[in-house]
């Protein structure tokens, strides 16, 4: 499975997003074929739930909030790659 599918999941979030605060605000969304298939109170449950009719890495599981630090991760290494 491609990136690029997550990829198409993530975008169709970051373009609905006031909408979806609106409506989810605090769940956890699990987004597959850029469309909401249910949301959960914990990330967890969106997992073991999900998992039980759609296969691993073919679904996101992104939490709803309008902060950008709840939707961005940053890492940081001291490793150089050249």
């Amino acid at each position: 499975m491609s990136n690029v599918v997550l990829q198409k999941e993530f975008e169709y979030f970051i373009n609905n997003l006031p909408e979806l605060v609106k409506k989810y605000k605090g769940k956890y969304l699990v987004i597959k074929n850029e469309q909401i298939l249910n949301s959960y109170d914990s990330i967890d449950m969106a997992i073991i739930e999900t998992k039980k009719t759609e296969a691993l890495g073919t679904f996101l599981v992104q939490k709803c909030d309008d902060n950008e630090e709840s939707y961005t991760r940053r890492y940081c290494s001291r490793v150089s790659f050249t």
